[in-house]
């Protein structure tokens, strides 16, 4: 690596080689050679004067990239796709004057695009996959561990653990739901020529529209894809960058919220992300273990859901058929967004692998807020008995008042029960609150919620051939 250039953090440091490698150089030129030669062969079948040997020869160097010469050739011709067909060319003189024929250069740069994208996709699917099974382990085995709610940050009604976990689930099956749907008639750009028209190709066919369409048809085929935009301007309609950058946006948004709370319940002791045993937490203070993986996770995440801004002001101010002020951005925004959410989602995959859970630490922050908790029990209980709802009320809302001084003031315990035993309006003794309090369930259907919520969650998972809990070999964090 050359040190005295900027490197890329999102390809040297977080996004998997898999990922980085879809945006390649060697990925977009050998698929520019894909499209040329597909677009050949379907010419040919379709009766243009194109004979095997040239096919052949087109096959023969469709991996191996003459740089050196496109390099060469972009200097002098300030273009990149002639540059790409001169290079090639060169290897094939047989075949050098078919390649490109009736083609504009969006012919292999928006098809090549549209391929790296739906392949950037598949991945982005796998690894939700990963991560949905992965929280339905989580959801599953902590179900039943009943653990303080908060609202506004601030205590409020038990909730279970397992519950809080199928929050986030619910919210990654909701992008991925999004994201099948975004498969169902995914579409290249075909061979549509240099304004949308296709009117090269309609005089390279003698006025034959019908060849025209099975050209188009027979191209996207042999490129792996049965459907092409109906209809495009020069370039494929750039609100389909939007449509993907919003996706990929969601569910970026998805992994932050999850991130967040992880690093609230970490703050709070309930939970660790994976440490190492010779991870250094701060140069400084040598007892700290932050969470540090949940925190990249939150950075890049945010640097994600920023990017579906440029391709929404992209897809907004296209002049007419096209505007080549779309192009510079578009090389950063698409593949760097799929790099960055890439990285996101195997960090999440990793601290759901490894994270700790804390019971008794959780039971600790449960117990002291649930005396205030239970007032509503107690306080219905007591009108079973014949107390008046609303001096009841009284009553509880002045102990109240009077613990949460001792607390805050005083740095007491909780004493509310301690305080409503000696109130003469509540009719239970000490042992009788502290059985209202302590062996009561104030968590609802939380478990039930869950219970039935996973049984969808298993059932996606089964059809996709994934076990709960599944995590692929070397997660990279």
């Amino acid at each position: 690596m050359d040190r005295s250039k900027y490197s890329n953090p999102l390809t040297q440091r977080y996004a998997s080689q898999e990922m980085s490698g879809i945006f390649s150089d060697d990925t977009k030129f050998r698929t520019w050679r894909r499209c040329w030669i597909a677009l050949a062969e379907s010419e040919r079948e379709l009766g243009l004067p194109i004979d095997e040997n040239q096919i052949e020869e087109l096959k023969d160097h469709r991996d191996d990239i003459n740089y050196e010469l496109m390099e060469k050739k972009e200097r002098e011709l300030r273009h990149d796709v002639m540059a790409a067909v001169h290079s090639y060319a060169a290897q094939c003189p047989r075949a050098g004057g078919i390649i490109h024929l009736g083609a504009t250069s969006c012919f292999v740069t928006d098809n090549t695009e549209l391929i790296q994208s739906y392949r950037a996709l598949r991945i982005v699917r796998r690894r939700m996959l990963q991560v949905i099974a992965l929280l339905a382990r989580a959801a599953e085995q902590h179900r039943d561990l009943q653990c303080l709610g908060y609202t506004h940050f601030q205590p409020a009604q038990p909730t279970t653990l397992g519950k809080r976990i199928t929050l986030w689930l619910q919210d990654l099956m909701i992008c991925f739901q999004d994201l099948d749907q975004l498969f169902r008639g995914y579409a290249l750009r075909g061979i549509k020529g240099a304004s949308g028209t296709q009117d090269s190709f309609l005089k390279l066919f003698d006025g034959d529209h019908h060849k025209v369409e099975q050209l188009n048809t027979h191209v996207c085929r042999r490129l792996g894809f049965e459907n092409a935009f109906p209809v495009t301007g020069q370039t494929y309609p750039r609100l389909q960058d939007s449509r993907v950058l919003d996706l990929l946006k969601r569910i970026a948004q998805s992994a932050h919220k999850f991130a967040t709370d992880f690093r609230l319940m970490q703050h709070l002791r309930m939970v660790d992300e994976p440490f190492g045993d010779k991870q250094v937490g701060s140069s400084a203070m040598a007892y700290k273990k932050n969470p540090m993986r949940c925190e990249r996770l939150c950075s890049l995440a945010r640097w994600a859901m920023s990017q579906s801004q440029a391709a929404d002001q992209t897809a907004a101010v296209q002049w007419f058929e096209r505007s080549l002020d779309d192009s510079a951005g578009r090389r950063l925004y698409l593949p760097q967004t799929f790099l960055a959410l890439d990285a996101v989602l195997l960090i999440y995959a990793n601290v759901l692998d490894g994270f700790r859970v804390y019971p008794r630490v959780i039971a600790s922050l449960l117990n002291r807020e649930l005396p205030f908790l239970a007032t509503e029990t107690i306080i219905m209980e007591a009108v079973k008995r014949g107390g008046n709802r609303q001096v009841l009320h009284e009553a509880v809302r002045r102990g109240a008042l009077q613990a949460v001084e001792q607390i805050k003031e005083k740095g007491e315990e909780n004493h509310l029960l301690e305080l409503l035993a000696r109130d003469e309006r509540i009719p239970f003794d000490l042992d009788q609150l502290r059985r209202l309090t302590y062996e009561g369930d104030f968590s609802g259907r939380a478990r039930e919620q869950v219970k039935e919520y996973l049984s969808a969650v298993r059932a996606l998972l089964k059809n996709n051939q994934v076990e709960p809990g599944d995590a692929e070999g070397d997660l990279h964090v």
